[in-house]
């Protein structure tokens, strides 16, 4: 915990560096969050998505993709800010593969205001829980947890509490980016072990990226079979 709070103290005071700056075009000053105005207009929107699971849909009179008419994922609702594409994607990726802390409060901060809206009284957790990563590949590999970073920055936001503990990754699993959706599922099953005390709550799932949606499925899972009351996904961005 210690760490996590350090590494969070650490990406507030990078940010701060930066904010004569914009991240993206090096303007300057710049308004809020480290990107200017006109970068910030840029930026490739998620716009109309489907409701489980935050993919883009071509129809604005669609609710759900056609894989979740089929089977609905476990999560209730799923949120991303961006598609997942330039400039966003660079942001991410320095942010999770080359500690770029800046980037990641950036997105984290302007995702907690343009989701905002979205959490009326029906769809505001009580607890965020970040996707959690296998202690070794954590401690060793990385040496942070993005998403606990971004769910610390939306809990901040949105005066919603944070709990890292209450969802573990028990079992290592190898890296996703070049697996499909059925390799992934395969990958994480049995992975995620949520505790107890998520039993009758409404859980706020976050993410750096849904993907193929394979890891929110499977803690959203995890969660439920727990007790929580419903999930709620929430991520920067959603791959199209």
């Amino acid at each position: 915990m210690a760490l996590m709070r350090s590494l969070g103290q650490l990406l507030g005071s990078t940010l701060d560096r930066h904010l004569a700056r914009c991240l993206l075009c090096g303007d300057g000053p710049v308004p809020c969050a480290g990107i200017c105005t006109p970068c910030r207009q840029d930026l490739p929107s998620l716009g109309h998505a489907c409701q489980h699971c935050a993919l883009p849909l071509a129809s604005p009179d669609d609710r759900a993709c056609a894989r979740c008419l089929q089977q609905a994922p476990p999560q209730n609702r799923s949120y991303a800010c961006w598609v997942y594409a330039y400039p966003v994607a660079q942001l991410v990726q320095g942010f999770k593969y080359r500690r770029d802390f800046a980037a990641g409060r950036t997105l984290a901060e302007l995702t907690a205001a343009e989701l905002l809206p979205y959490l009326d009284s029906d769809q505001r957790p009580d607890l965020l829980v970040p996707v959690p990563m296998h202690w070794r590949k954590q401690l060793f590999e990385r040496g942070y947890n993005q998403a606990q970073l971004i769910a610390d920055i939306l809990g901040n936001h949105w005066q919603i509490p944070v709990d890292a503990r209450a969802l573990r990754k028990v079992a290592p699993t190898d890296s996703q980016q070049a697996l499909n959706r059925a390799q992934r599922r395969r990958n994480l099953a049995n992975s995620f072990q949520a505790q107890p005390r998520v039993a009758g709550r409404h859980i706020g799932l976050v993410d750096d990226v849904i993907t193929t949606g394979a890891t929110q499925e499977a803690a959203a899972q995890s969660l439920l079979e727990a007790g929580a009351a419903q999930v709620t996904s929430f991520a920067l961005a959603r791959t199209p």
